[in-house]
């Protein structure tokens, strides 16, 4: 594979602290520098991102007192894709009494990654998980209660205790509107400064060291620079690559990658998470697809008929001739496996032809047994607005037939290299929620992406970027700098480039293309075959996107043909890049399925002696460069993962 990637140092993470690992992130919190109230007024911080991680980030850290910008490609700060979370938000709170504790959050969440995350990161998030709740309480957030008025909680995937606390079906909107209410009072306050729909294009980097970005006014059109004393992205993740996704339309990869081209690392970046339950595709014209909450799975039970090609409707399929085989096949967990197990479980039935609905590609979601163990009223009050949108889109009541699902696209593990301080390989660039890598190895646990974006938003970036800032006052730079005047000159002629090409193809064909080409050969299941197969129709389908594009318009306006072309551009380098990684690493793992590694059972069989490590890319314009950051685990035994 010489001629796809090189290999360059390793690299490492050193600003884990020594010692037990209890005892790390306050020690890292004492040794880290200050900066004192009144020196927090003279120091800027530019935010990119305004979902529960950027929105968090940018609130709290106005309320140090730090001067901050904030921006979102959105028309308000929340409409960042966060607010589309539905299931929940995980808390080692143990209010059930159930065995549930920090260290087993913390066992759960590196298990479930299947031993690809960092113990150091992950243990400091199942420490801040448990005042995550009580600030959102704090701020109103309406979790659900029980009957006598305390905190509810419901299971989610890969564990056997209730910890995750939830607001029916819309526990992102609960939360965002929580990060949202306490931005806006620093927007009041003056202490930041919002600018909506702006989309950063570019990020510069003066002698090293991030310093601004530039962006453009969606509106107008303009070329907005705008510097800082360091720069946080919290623009979310990556899944939009393969075009039909649970992610909302407009998010892309454009600030992480820019970043990743002026030499921030990316890490992982083939660790895709393929959601279980998502409404099935009805068919080629549609643009997105539809999460269903992995909590539906506390309740519902998913079966798909014994017989090949039964198409009986499902009220008429006898229970004997039902198979639930996520509860056959693992009965200590049953339907509440992790996503990436349910997912390609959910693919083997209807590749043997038992899948159900149009094409075969849908398998059922239940819940007859749990309406007469429960009744109609409680679980309406549970899961009352799932089923009213699955309702909507389908046309079906989930209250007489069970729910089709299917799994899709839906969140990625890669991200940006980060080390403990969620500081990237460009000093004074700071990485924060899904844009990372850090915490969720080869897949996330359900109701962990909002954990994780409150905990660096809210506690862990503001207690780690005051070490950075404690080394100001720096050095002020204009905008007639050299690395500032280049950096605009660069955005001004891609975009240019872009309205000059005028072919034959929207933008969004192209996309189109691009993502059935990830989805048939880096989605659920790679083969060594299918990716170099992969890697020659990307590197075709982007020499034609820049010779046969049409974007119609201009740049001094509303023109989302623009938008489109500048982030599929970003795409096309992305894929490239998730299939190399994908090809290198001959193991499976998580949500990187390779065919050539499974256990006689079908499960996925990892390496641990070739492959126990983060692979983190260098950008060079060409092959790419690997670094690895080995993986080692002191409190934590590396098994074979079994959830039977």
């Amino acid at each position: 594979m010489s001629e796809l990637f090189t290999e360059g140092a390793p690299i490492e993470d050193t600003r884990a602290p020594a010692g037990p690992i209890e005892e790390r992130w306050d020690k890292r919190r004492f040794g880290g520098k200050l900066v004192n109230p009144a020196n927090r007024r003279k120091l800027s911080v530019i935010v990119v991102g305004t979902g529960l991680a950027g929105g968090s980030a940018a609130a709290t850290l106005g309320e140090l007192g730090y001067q901050v910008k904030s921006f979102c490609y959105q028309d308000s700060p929340r409409r960042a894709h966060s607010i589309a979370a539905q299931g929940g938000i995980n808390a080692a709170k143990n209010y059930r009494n159930d065995g549930d504790s920090i260290q087993r959050l913390f066992y759960d969440t590196v298990k479930g990654g299947d031993y690809r995350s960092r113990e150091s990161n992950v243990y400091r998030l199942a420490q801040v998980s448990v005042e995550i709740i009580d600030q959102c309480v704090a701020q109103g957030v309406p979790f659900a209660r029980d009957y006598g008025g305390l905190l509810d909680t419901r299971s989610f995937g890969g564990v056997q205790v209730s910890r995750t606390f939830y607001a029916r079906g819309q526990t992102g909107q609960q939360l965002l509107l929580g990060a949202y209410q306490a931005l806006e009072r620093q927007i009041a306050a003056g202490t930041v400064t919002m600018f909506s729909r702006h989309e950063m294009l570019e990020l510069i980097v003066v002698d090293g060291v991030a310093r601004g970005i530039v962006a453009r006014d969606m509106v107008t059109g303009e070329i907005e620079t705008h510097l800082a004393d360091a720069v946080v992205l919290a623009s979310g993740g990556y899944g939009n690559v393969f075009f039909l996704s649970t992610n909302a339309k407009g998010c892309n990869v454009t600030a992480t990658w820019r970043a990743h081209r002026k030499g921030a690392l990316f890490a992982n970046p083939c660790y895709t998470q393929i959601h279980p339950t998502c409404i099935p595709q009805s068919g080629e014209h549609q643009s997105k697809l539809t999460l269903m909450s992995e909590s539906l799975r506390n309740d519902g039970r998913v079966w798909v008929p014994v017989k090949k090609g039964d198409t009986r409707r499902p009220a008429d399929i006898p229970e004997g001739e039902r198979d639930y085989y996520l509860e056959r096949i693992y009965p200590s967990f049953g339907n509440l496996v992790p996503r990436d197990i349910a997912s390609r479980a959910a693919k083997n039935v209807c590749d043997e032809g038992r899948g159900v609905g149009p094409g075969g590609l849908g398998v059922y979601l239940d819940f007859a047994d749990a309406i007469a163990r429960l009744g109609r009223d409680a679980v309406a009050a549970k899961y009352g607005n799932l089923f009213e949108m699955y309702e909507r889109i389908t046309g079906e009541d989930p209250f007489e037939v069970p729910m089709r699902i299917y799994p899709a696209v839906h969140y990625t593990m890669g991200g940006l290299w980060v080390d403990y301080d969620l500081q990237s390989t460009i000093p004074g660039l700071f990485v924060v929620g899904e844009a990372n890598f850090s915490d969720h190895g080869a897949n996330r646990l359900g109701a962990s992406a909002l954990m994780q974006g409150l905990a660096d938003g809210y506690f862990v970036l503001p207690n780690t970027i005051s070490d950075y800032l404690a080394k100001g006052p720096f050095e002020k730079i204009g905008e007639d700098h050299e690395a500032v005047a280049e950096a605009r000159a660069a955005v001004e002629g891609r975009i240019e480039k872009l309205l000059s090409i005028d072919g034959d193809r929207t933008p969004d064909s192209f996309h189109r293309e691009l993502g059935a080409v990830m989805w048939e050969y880096c989605g659920m299941e790679r083969t060594d075959a299918g990716l170099r197969k992969a890697l020659d129709r990307i590197r075709e389908l982007r020499e034609e996107f820049w010779t046969r594009v049409k974007v119609p318009g201009e740049n001094e306006e509303l023109n989302q043909n623009l938008e489109k072309a500048g982030r599929i551009a970003d795409f096309f380098e992305l894929a490239e890049l998730m299939c190399i990684d994908a090809l290198h690493r001959e193991e499976s793992c998580g949500g990187h399925f390779r065919a050539e590694s499974q256990t006689p059972d079908g499960e996925a069989l990892r390496d641990d002696e070739r492959f126990a490590y983060v692979a983190a890319w260098e950008y060079t314009g060409h092959a790419p460069v690997l670094h690895k950051e080995n993986l080692e685990y002191e409190y934590v035994k590396m098994t074979q993962r079994s959830y039977k």
